[in-house]
Formats: C-alpha cells, structure tokens, sequence
C-alpha cells in the first residue's frame, strides 16, 4: 500500500469508497432490519468476548453501534469504542447511543488495518460481521492486537460457507439470470474472505496471537415482513445491488421475482426466517 493512502488514516480505498456511498447510506437507512437479521449472533459472540464492568472494550466495524452500545452496558464503568469507516453508519450509532443515553461510548472514523492505537489501551476487541473486508488481513489483526492489552481477548463473527446460509442458497437459484457465480468464493475478497475453516485461525497466530478457537454457531433472523418486502430488501442491499447492475431491467424484474419465489417457503407467521451460519472465533494476547 502506498504512503499516500497510509497518510489519511485508510488502507482499503474501495472499502471506504463502499461505506460512504450507496453501500454505507442503504445499511443506515435500514440498521434496524440489519439488526433483526444479525440479532441472534449478538450473546454469543459477548458471551464469547467475556466483558467485565470495567473493561476498555473496541468493537471493529462497528456500523451502526449495536453491539457498542451492548458492550457499553456490559462494561457501566468502562469504556467501548466502536471504529469503523462509514460516515453514515457513524452518524446512525452516534444518534443511537444518545437517544438511549449511553454515556460511556465514543464512535470513531478509522481503518482498523492502519489506526493508530494506543498500544495496549483496550481488554476486549470484538467484531459482528466487521473484519472480513480488511486489505491486509493479517496486517489488520496484527494491528488490533497492538491495540489490546497484555493478557487482552479477541471475539468476532464472521460468515462460514456460502452455502451454508440460506440467503445465499436462494441468491445462487438465480444463476441464469444474475451473475452470482463471481460472488461468494471462501477465501476470496469481500464477506466470505474467512469462510474457509481454519482461515481465520491460521491469519490470527501469524498476527501474534494464541489460544485460537473457532466454533460455528447459527441463527435465525428476520429478512422481511413477506417474501417481496424480504426479496426486495436483499437485492437493495450492496451485493444485490451490483448483481442487478449487471443485467438489463428485464432481468432485474425477472430476478426479483425469482428471489421472492425462492423466499416464499421461508415466510411464516408475518416474518420470512432465514438461517445465517458463521465463525464465533476467539483468540487471546500473550500476557507478556
């Protein structure tokens, strides 16, 4: 990377490009069907982080702030910080925390590969769905571990296989009419860059840290009130959203109403649920 891109504090120009722009405004826009999506992974992954009430705590891609401001009230005499690229999502945790009168959380703009942390300023770094995207992954996670204290925890989810989600099942059943094949690759850039097992723990022990632990867990979110409204709201969102790109209107029409064929076994009692599978990973500093 060169030292143009280092200077402003961001090492993954197309990430914040994405963040700030369409991707970043559609996620604040809609952080709360967001959060009935990815909910169901929020107690395992803070049981995982184990947050005591005075911890310094740093959430990593943090959007929106949910799982923040959870940690927040986890750690009332304590701290969480939560970082993350998005100008928009900012602003949506920034008013969040207010409205519920968080106090002890701040919010910053930064790139976790590159911010300059204080060394060793944080107990506990955790991450819903925010550490898939980094440029350098390894450059990043050993930059969290900078981060963290002596002795500090590392907890994140992230998505395992493509196929073992049903969203992306019912995406995939529109090959022929989107190009979903060059989307999903275990290992490749992008959400699935640590689907592959054992991904994440062969990046973290070269970044320094031990005691590395990988386990799936799955959970049920809500995508949408019916099949249309949860098709629709799929295929808004940024991946959808460059898919439909590529094809003429003819064939956005017909993928949208493919997608909400594929969703309508899913809808049941005013809620489409749809079955997401990640990575609970947890990985600990060396004490010295």
């Amino acid at each position: 990377m060169d030292q143009a891109n280092r200077a402003d504090g961001v090492a993954n120009k197309d990430q914040e490009r994405a963040w700030n722009g369409y991707e970043g405004a559609y996620w604040a826009r809609h952080q709360d069907r967001w959060d009935a999506v990815n909910d169901g992974f929020n107690q395992p992954l803070l049981d995982a982080a184990g947050i005591g009430p005075r911890d310094r705590v740093l959430d990593i891609g943090c959007g929106a702030g949910r799982t923040t401001r959870l940690a927040a009230r986890l750690a009332p005499q304590g701290t969480a910080v939560g970082l993350d690229l998005s100008v928009p999502m900012l602003e949506r945790a920034r008013a969040s925390a207010a409205r519920e009168r968080t106090a002890n959380v701040l919010f910053e703009r930064g790139d976790a590969q590159v911010h300059p942390f204080a060394p060793g300023d944080f107990d506990v770094a955790l991450s819903r769905y925010g550490v898939m995207f980094f440029e350098n992954p390894r450059a990043a996670f050993a930059n969290m571990g900078r981060a963290l204290r002596p002795g500090g925890r590392l907890a994140f989810v992230c998505p395992a296989r493509p196929e073992d989600n049903d969203w992306f099942r019912a995406l995939a059943a529109l090959r022929g009419i989107l190009p979903v094949e060059e989307f999903g690759a275990p290992g490749a850039p992008g959400m699935f860059s640590l689907a592959a097992p054992g991904c994440a723990s062969g990046i973290l022990t070269a970044s320094g840290f031990e005691a590395v632990d990988s386990v799936r867990v799955e959970a049920y979110g809500d995508w949408g009130r019916d099949a249309e409204d949860a098709a629709a709201f799929l295929l808004d969102s940024g991946p959808g959203r460059h898919l439909l790109d590529r094809v003429g209107s003819t064939e956005a029409d017909r993928a949208r109403r493919a997608l909400a064929d594929e969703l309508g076994p899913y809808e049941r009692g005013g809620a489409v649920r749809l079955r997401s599978s990640c990575w609970l990973v947890t990985a600990g500093k060396p004490a010295v």
